[in-house]
């Protein structure tokens, strides 16, 4: 199963190869923001995003991540499993 994890903004590392770091349950990895860090969106230091394989998909407010985190919690082994996913993940 492929799920994407809200994580929060700490840090954009390079505007033009759309870098930044976000942190997911503790865990700080670079990710990719160039489907949501454009023209008409940008993301910043704080804004929440739903990250997949490395990917900021979309970028939704503090709320749904809340919302989606306890969900995901819930569901377990799919969600450990993403997070182990995300620990061995690296982008530079």
């Amino acid at each position: 199963m492929c799920l994407g994890i809200p994580g929060r903004i700490v840090e954009i590392l390079d505007e033009d190869l759309m870098l930044a770091k976000a942190e997911v349950g503790g865990v700080r990895r670079n990710i990719n923001i160039g489907l949501v860090h454009h023209d008409g969106e940008r993301v910043e230091v704080g804004d929440w995003v739903l990250i997949h394989v490395g990917f900021a998909l979309s970028k939704i407010d503090e709320e749904e991540a809340s919302s989606t985190l306890r969900a995901l919690e819930g569901i377990g082994d799919a969600y450990e499993q993403e997070l182990q996913e995300l620990r061995a993940s690296r982008i530079e």
